[in-house]
């Protein structure tokens, strides 16, 4: 299986620049594992392909405003931060440019000195360790300097940081959106809520590794990144507890779908888990409790457009992308909604 098998030819004007609002207004592709059927809908249109006794599992995850500007310290000269994970107490791990700039010793100054960095170390990769300092809370700080750190895609700028998080974001961790989620509104949660279907909840944290093209020819070569995942022992049991019911297990996006099938039994019973997954999922992979998948319409040659091959079928994907195109849906972080049920 080669990395080219996953192309597909995207004009740029498809790319989404802005989000759509209301978020629910977005459109929504809907397929079905069973045949060769296309819906083409609206996100709010999602409860009536949901039923009683169905579980939506949603990561939690909330994103950092992780890319900082400021200056170097005695020079005033240009620097940018990208915070990648923090290492312990204010110290973190970054990629930073122009990076000669940054050796170990040297400070670095965000927001009229709100917060100062540090580089500690210099890593093989040529990512830096920082420590920072700052009067009061470090992420309290970090809100009042940092901006979201839009994918390389996105040019346009985010009037409102709020819309690159999900309405029911709370754990903060994240390098990038979990963007299935984007299309939820607080209301649409409870309307899916009093029909009778189950919502749990996941933390995994995004890395800017989900951005990163798959640069070897031979798929089964590619190394996933790593990242931090939470499942709560309530999620784990109302996991168990639908599948024994005979309902359908959804999970809203790639990144929920990652983590679920990283702590599954063979059996597709579930626990309470903590760790990193580098869970690589492409066309052969058995799910072992994933039913229905909400997601967005992924870049080309991307892992997560080999995830989607995996659970749809990689001639069914590959065709609905193309279907997607010609119906000009819109893609990527700020896109369109795909529903696989």
């Amino acid at each position: 299986m080669n990395t080219s098998d996953f192309f597909y030819d995207l004009p740029q004007e498809l790319i989404a620049q802005t989000p759509i609002e209301p978020r629910n207004f977005s459109r929504m592709m809907v397929l079905s594992k069973d045949s060769d059927k296309i819906e083409h809908r609206h996100f709010y249109n999602l409860c009536d392909y949901l039923k009683k006794g169905d579980l939506l599992v949603l990561n939690d995850s909330r994103v950092l405003p992780a890319r900082l500007y400021g200056q170097k310290e005695g020079t005033g000269s240009f620097i940018e931060f990208l915070l990648l994970e923090q290492k312990g107490d204010k110290l973190w791990e970054i990629i930073c440019r122009p990076g000669k700039k940054a050796k170990p010793g040297v400070r670095f100054v965000f927001g009229d000195g709100r917060l100062v960095g540090e580089i500690t170390q210099v890593m093989d990769d040529g990512n830096r360790i920082v420590k920072f300092s700052c009067e009061g809370n470090f992420f309290t700080a970090l809100e009042d300097v940092g901006q979201m750190p839009l994918p390389p895609y996105i040019t346009e700028k985010l009037e409102d940081k709020e819309r690159y998080q999900t309405v029911y974001s709370r754990e903060l961790g994240s390098a990038a959106a979990p963007t299935a989620g984007l299309h939820f509104t607080k209301q649409m949660l409870s309307d899916i809520k009093a029909m009778g279907v189950n919502i749990a909840y996941v933390t995994l944290h995004v890395g800017l590794g989900t951005f990163r093209p798959v640069k070897v020819d031979n798929v089964l070569e590619h190394k996933m990144h790593s990242e931090h995942y939470h499942i709560p022992a309530e999620t784990a049991a109302l996991i168990n507890e639908t599948k024994k019911n005979g309902g359908r297990v959804i999970s809203v996006g790639t990144t929920s779908c990652r983590t679920l099938e990283s702590v599954a039994t063979s059996f597709g019973e579930m626990k309470e888990a903590e760790g990193y997954t580098d869970i690589f999922i492409y066309p052969g992979y058995k799910f072992k409790v994933l039913d229905g998948l909400i997601t967005n319409f992924h870049l080309p040659e991307s892992t997560l457009i080999m995830l989607v091959s995996a659970f749809y079928g990689y001639d069914k994907t590959m065709a609905a992308y193309k279907k997607a195109v010609e119906e000009k849906y819109r893609f990527f972080s700020f896109g369109d909604a795909m529903l696989i049920i």
